[in-house]
């Protein structure tokens, strides 16, 4: 089997690779950095993980929380001595509307 003479051609010139990473470093996006030197932003960030200079931004979780969970609502239940027994199934707005029919 013979050996491809052709050589390999660098998506990154040494220049391009200096300028993204102190542009990165220099607090620069990365979608503005690929708009700058006309890459995705996809081949930019993995140039910036192979240089080991990209840092991941963290994901945003984002919980709604509105008022108590059901779980402290059927212990709120519970303590009035009605039988919780089966409501575990049950949604949190029908548990807190059990809970304000029984208040009433």
């Amino acid at each position: 089997m013979a050996k491809s003479t052709t050589a390999r051609v660098a998506n990154y010139t040494p220049e391009m690779t200096q300028l993204i990473v102190e542009d990165y470093t220099n607090g620069v996006s990365v979608e503005d950095i690929a708009a700058k030197v006309v890459k995705s932003v996809r081949s930019v960030r993995s140039k910036l993980v192979r240089e080991g200079v990209y840092v991941a931004k963290p994901k945003v979780v984002s919980r709604k929380v509105e008022g108590p969970t059901k779980k402290e609502l059927l212990v709120e239940l519970s303590t009035t001595g009605y039988d919780v027994s089966g409501l575990e199934g049950a949604t949190k707005d029908a548990i807190a509307r059990l809970m304000d029919a029984l208040a009433s």
